[in-house]
């Protein structure tokens, strides 16, 4: 079997998994932001710590199999076609970017949930731009269609 077939398999389960926390973390972001005391529940810091982990895995798998198996990217880098063909572009560049931000304000917001015992509308807004940033670069049609 193919590695980057492999690679492509997981890299797809785990975007099924990675789906349900991000709603599992939306969900608990949102009864924690509407709940009366406003303070940062066990299973808010719970369901961030799980989505920040499956999404840096899922990131780490999508990198390494982009950057070392691809043979879609490596056709489109020495075609000169990388930028100017906007699925390549979406697919290549703008996907695994928006990602890595999404990533990182994960990561950031998870820190603070650590540190801090009440949430702030910072906090509800960094994870609703990371949820929003995941979602847009999200590739629905090659996992659904």
């Amino acid at each position: 079997m193919d590695t980057f077939y492999i690679m492509l398999q997981a890299h797809r389960g785990f975007a099924y998994l990675l789906l349900l926390l991000i709603a599992v973390f939306v969900v608990a972001l949102l009864l924690t932001m509407f709940g009366y005391s406003g303070n940062i529940s066990k299973f808010l810091r719970k369901s961030t710590l799980f989505t920040m982990i499956f999404f840096h895995l899922q990131a780490l798998v999508g990198l390494v199999m982009l950057f070392f198996f691809s043979p879609g990217f490596k056709a489109a880098k020495e075609a000169g076609t990388l930028m100017s063909d906007s699925v390549s572009r979406h697919t290549y560049v703008e996907h695994p970017t928006a990602m890595i931000v999404a990533a990182v304000l994960l990561t950031i917001l998870n820190k603070k949930f650590k540190t801090q015992d009440k949430l702030t509308m910072g906090n509800v807004i960094m994870g609703l731009i990371a949820v929003a940033l995941m979602l847009w670069a999200f590739q629905w049609a090659r996992l659904f269609g």
